[in-house]
């Protein structure tokens, strides 16, 4: 398992490779539903009625 994790000695570069991806395509897919709920409560609080 350890040689695995090693990769020849290119682990370290390798396996921070896949954690700056995987952050990457995570952000992908939060941010947009962050700004959709943001955008929702935005029109929301713009609809309603005048007091």
């Amino acid at each position: 398992m350890a040689e695995f994790l090693n990769m020849g000695g290119h682990g370290f570069y390798i396996w921070t490779s896949y954690a700056v991806v995987f952050a990457v395509l995570a952000y992908g897919f939060v941010a947009p539903v962050r700004r959709h709920r943001q955008l929702v409560d935005e029109i929301a609080e713009h609809q309603k009625p005048v007091k």
